[in-house]
């Protein structure tokens, strides 16, 4: 996968670099309001495309929190285009604060991906799971049982960055891509998983654990 062992994702760097020669070119100027409001666009692009290091909980049930940000939704849904049956989904909402970069939730083979165009209705919203742009990965584990978690563009995000390609094998907890700028992740899951996170808790990438899959 990318971006390993980089304080920045390489991503955010044509933003950073744009923005911080543009902030010189008024500096010398001597435009001083221009010089500051591109000082802090470069600083705030620095500051979002942030990729710390996570430490990943041991243990092959578990299923990990594939994002930053704070759980809008925990419950019973009709996955229909997988499953086919009710699952259990797990929303998670990442504002412009957040870390942006996405991790796996469980490790397996990507069986299946899946991309949709579509609008950038307010990520919170529930009706961003069918109406926004979005990608998705079908992960198959080794006892056979599936996951499938999907990137959803927000409100003002209008890059989806998917790393794997059907056959990869995933390891729990890896990168495996990002969204600009402001955006959630979708988890469903068989609903045998006991599930631990709850409505409106925060969640950390690759280290909150969701729940532990049976």
């Amino acid at each position: 996968m990318q971006n390993r062992n980089q304080l920045i994702v390489s991503e955010g760097y044509p933003f950073i670099v744009l923005f911080g020669f543009v902030t010189l070119v008024f500096a010398l100027l001597g435009w001083i309001f221009l010089t500051l409001l591109f000082l802090f666009l470069t600083l705030f692009s620095t500051y979002f495309f942030r990729n710390p290091e996570r430490v990943i909980p041991a243990g092959e049930d578990l299923l990990i929190a594939p994002a930053d940000g704070k759980v809008i939704f925990v419950g019973e849904v009709q996955e229909n285009r997988y499953f086919k049956e009710p699952v259990t989904k797990v929303s998670i909402f990442m504002s412009v604060f957040n870390v942006h970069v996405n991790r796996v939730p469980c490790g397996g083979k990507v069986i299946d991906m899946y991309y949709n165009k579509g609008g950038f209705v307010n990520a919170s919203y529930d009706k961003a799971s069918e109406s926004n742009e979005q990608s998705g990965i079908l992960l198959e584990r080794a006892d056979g049982s599936k996951i499938l978690f999907v990137q959803i563009a927000g409100l003002i995000a209008r890059r989806i960055v998917t790393y794997p390609v059907i056959g990869d094998l995933l390891q729990c907890g890896t990168r495996y891509g990002l969204i600009r700028f402001g955006s959630r992740v979708d988890i469903y899951f068989p609903k045998t998983a006991d599930v631990t996170v709850t409505l409106g808790e925060r969640t950390v990438a690759g280290e909150t654990v969701l729940g532990t899959l049976s």
